[in-house]
């Protein structure tokens, strides 16, 4: 478990610098909070901080329970698969390039976590109960 500890701590830690660009890009772009909107370059910093987000909610739960419940190398594993696409998502679309490569290899990696905790705790739910 103290593989996906890791794992768990580089993603969130992706996030905060992700927050930090965000910050940053409201500087350089003369855009003030709470201004969503502004120039091209700021409204990707904040789409990519904002889908980091939605990507974490799923991702962070299905770590630790694809962990506990299948196996904690292959969560983590599949942790650095998340990881290795977020910052692929993040650096493409940071550029103005097709995000879609990075944002289908860290998706995956959610899908099998979470696809892989519910087969299972069905597969092992007589031990459950």
């Amino acid at each position: 478990m103290k593989f996906v500890a890791i794992v768990a701590v580089l993603n969130l830690a992706n996030y905060i610098l992700v927050l930090l660009s965000v910050g940053r890009a409201r500087r350089i772009y003369d855009v003030p909070a709470p201004a969503t909107t502004g120039a091209p370059e700021f409204e990707r910093a904040l789409r990519i901080q904002q889908n980091s987000l939605e990507q974490l909610i799923v991702f962070v739960p299905s770590l630790f329970l694809f962990a506990t419940y299948i196996d904690p190398a292959g969560a983590a594993a599949l942790g650095l698969v998340f990881l290795i696409g977020r910052i692929i998502y993040q650096r493409r679309y940071s550029r103005g390039e097709n995000r879609g490569p990075g944002f289908l290899l860290g998706f995956v990696a959610n899908i099998v976590l979470l696809a892989g905790t519910l087969a299972g705790v069905i597969w092992n739910f007589s031990e459950l109960t």
